[in-house]
């Protein structure tokens, strides 16, 4: 899919209801999970004791973090949508978020999102996105959600 581009408030209007777009996959290898257990001081095994989750992790594989899942957010939505015109933008929060299924160590994951709702509060939007991670090979996701993002638009 095309990356959708926006430049005003008008042109996010025609966005509601509609699917704005599905990233490329992107694999989470067992190093980027250790550097989020590094970085968050997470160290629980069924991440990072790749031997241990072979023998005793029903999964037989180290599991991504559900946050670090949360936390590619960022940079798959990147991949979807560019937003110009803008002052700043800023995450005002989750809703609705439920982790479905774990992610192994090597799988891949992609963002698929759609404009639930846009609201203008006298010059910021606010905008509600369904979004969904999902694994690649699977048919359950990963995680689902709502987020809820303003964007101040310049004027």
């Amino acid at each position: 899919m095309e990356k959708v581009v926006v430049n005003s408030y008008e042109d996010f209007e025609k966005l509601v209801g509609q699917r704005i777009g599905v990233s490329e996959y992107v694999q989470i290898p067992q190093e980027r999970i250790n550097l989020f257990a590094d970085a968050t001081l997470d160290h629980q095994w069924i991440h990072v004791d790749t031997e241990r989750a072979k023998a005793e992790s029903p999964f037989k594989s180290t599991i991504v973090h559900g946050y670090l899942t949360l936390s590619m957010l960022p940079y798959l939505w990147n991949q979807i949508i560019e937003v110009n015109n803008l002052k700043m933008m800023i995450n005002y929060g989750i809703e609705k978020m439920r982790f479905g299924q774990a992610v192994l160590s090597g799988q891949s994951i992609r963002l698929v999102a759609d404009m639930v709702s846009l609201v203008n509060l006298r010059g910021t939007a606010k905008a509600e996105i369904k979004f969904a991670i999902e694994i690649e090979g699977e048919k359950k996701k990963a995680l689902e959600g709502v987020a809820v993002f303003l964007y101040y638009f310049n004027n």
